[in-house]
């Protein structure tokens, strides 16, 4: 029996006790415990697969639809700090009801979330979805997915003058950029759009989002009508031509390693050169400044686009265009404050913000951007209103989060619970939750002083819908393009509750917190309105037009003369 352990270092001996027979006894009993535990667990992963599979593809039972049906509408009354605000509760209770009514007959899950979010959307918040459940895979088969590659994911659509049509492509499928997508897997896209439709909420009353985002999510859409899907057969028309045109997964190009170019570099008997210290100095600091320069900008190494990016556009180039694609990603303070830094030094004039596209994101880089956009005080969102205490607690232990998340959360409930009260307040019988925010801040030093442009449409959400209506409430800018998806008055959003629906799966995402800016607008339930509204068209993008940016500098030009 070993009861010592001998550890050598250089010259010296350290003799370490360590363990004496039952310890090890123990220690094999631990191991094996272990051993069966992790089994166990495997087993269970491998069990509760095939049970969630065998749940989401049957066809349930009346009985369990109508008990799904309830269960929504119960954690939308619980949570839902503004639930009746576009729909009366009798007209949202009629709905729910038919709906039972109307399911008389099994269903599976995905055609159950098809017909319960035709009635969910009646809530009139963007933020309020329902989405169906799919297949889950084991360890192994989601390793034997991983090594392929979808190449349909490489094209972005766009909607217009009812043509569904490529507006960016990657890669291989660059040349069919502007292509015109004529079917899909032979069924026509209008009708295809016109089925996403009914099933896509937006904020009040608004439809331009509606639209918008079925053209730029179509594939997602698709995805969620018919399932996951591994091939996909796209018939196009490209200027005269139509050709068909074949997607599937396919097993990604191996990455060769610095390893495999030495061995080609020793076929071509040519030595790799040897790199000098400061060679190496100099990559390293290239390297580095890429990441920070990518991080700043929020590059997105799926699209390969920044996030936020300035640039000078104009017969002389001094007009400042600021594209944001949204408000999620990226160092954004490092940015705003290189950029404002920049326009003050070049005396610039004319600053145009494009939000087209952007469906928000962080309430702080916002705040951040508002802060260089004006010369006064100002507090960017009201307090939320909220129907619980501790919001944050109650997202946190939603059904649909994991065993592992709950636990943590539940040993940190404590810190949770008090930082939660301290958000929250009640007045006349509302309850409030107060974020960053919401607090009085001061303008940047560097705010901007000239003319303000900001550019929206139909996909300006969320975020960026906040942020234009304080522009447009503060008589900030002119608005040039379509009215926003996201409302004037407010959205309710901010942290969601992700439930799962007990039969079906189906997953409900309620947002739990109604956030809004102190300007409002009647009548309540659309967007921000453009002061000059510009529709794109189809032979805008074939002409590499862009309508509402031409009418902008056209717009400089003339008040310059």
């Amino acid at each position: 029996m070993l009861n010592s352990l001998r550890l050598y270092k250089k010259d010296t001996i350290f003799n370490l006790s360590i363990l004496n027979t039952t310890e090890v006894n123990s220690a094999k009993h631990m191991k094996k415990f272990l051993l069966l535990f992790s089994l166990a667990l495997v087993l269970s992963s491998c069990g509760s697969i095939e049970t969630y599979n065998e749940a989401v593809t049957k066809m349930h039972p009346v009985e369990d639809l109508h008990e799904d049906v309830d269960a929504v509408y119960k954690q939308l009354k619980r949570l839902h700090p503004r639930l009746y605000q576009f729909t009366p509760k009798e007209t949202l209770d009629f709905k729910f009801d038919s709906l039972k009514t109307a399911i008389n007959e099994p269903m599976t899950s995905r055609a159950f979330h098809k017909e319960l979010a035709k009635v969910t959307k009646f809530v009139g918040q963007g933020h309020m979805s329902v989405s169906p459940p799919s297949t889950r895979f084991d360890r192994k088969e989601r390793k034997a997915r991983l090594k392929l590659k979808f190449d349909i994911n490489n094209l972005e659509t766009e909607y217009l003058d009812d043509k569904l049509f490529i507006s960016r492509a990657r890669g291989n499928d660059s040349l069919l950029l502007h292509a015109e997508i004529l079917e899909v897997d032979g069924k026509n896209p209008q009708d295809l759009i016109q089925k996403f439709k009914k099933t896509i909420a937006s904020d009040g009353y608004n439809t331009t989002f509606h639209q918008r985002v079925a053209g730029k999510r179509f594939f997602g859409y698709y995805n969620q009508d018919i399932g996951r899907y591994d091939s996909i057969t796209l018939k196009l028309k490209n200027e005269d031509s139509t050709f068909i045109k074949k997607y599937k997964r396919i097993p990604k190009a191996k990455k060769k390693t610095e390893k495999d170019s030495v061995k080609l570099d020793s076929l071509k008997k040519i030595k790799p050169k040897k790199l000098t210290k400061v060679e190496k100095k100099a990559k390293k600091l290239k390297a580095k400044k890429q990441r920070k320069d990518r991080q700043k900008y929020g590059y997105n190494y799926t699209t390969k686009l920044n996030n936020r990016n300035l640039s000078f556009v104009g017969k002389d180039s001094t007009v400042a265009l600021l594209k944001i694609r949204g408000f999620s990603s990226g160092k954004y303070k490092d940015f705003y404050e290189e950029t404002f830094a920049t326009l003050d030094s070049l005396g610039t004039k004319d600053l145009v913000i494009d939000l087209r596209d952007n469906f928000g994101g962080r309430l702080n880089e916002i705040m951040t951007l508002y802060s260089y956009l004006t010369d006064k005080n100002f507090t960017l969102i009201n307090k939320s209103e909220v129907n619980s205490r501790i919001p944050i607690l109650k997202m946190a232990m939603s059904n649909s989060n994991s065993i592992a998340t709950k636990a943590v959360y539940g040993l940190l409930s404590p810190v949770v619970i008090v930082h939660n009260l301290l958000h929250t307040s009640k007045k006349d019988g509302q309850l409030y939750y107060k974020f960053k925010a919401g607090k009085e801040r001061e303008a940047n030093p560097l705010n901007f002083k000239g003319n303000i442009y900001v550019l929206i449409n139909g996909n300006s959400f969320s975020a960026s819908s906040i942020l234009s209506t304080q522009l447009q409430g503060s008589n900030r800018s002119t608005f040039v393009g379509e009215e926003t998806g996201g409302a004037y008055n407010g959205t309710v959003a901010g942290f969601y509750k992700i439930y799962e629906l007990p039969n079906t799966k189906v997953r409900a995402r309620i947002g739990l917190m109604h956030i809004d800016s102190k300007y409002k607008t009647e009548p309540d339930g659309y967007g921000v309105k453009p002061d000059i509204e510009i529709i794109p068209t189809y032979q805008d993008r074939l002409n590499n037009i862009d309508p509402e940016l031409e009418w902008v500098l056209k717009d400089i030009e003339s008040r310059k003369q």
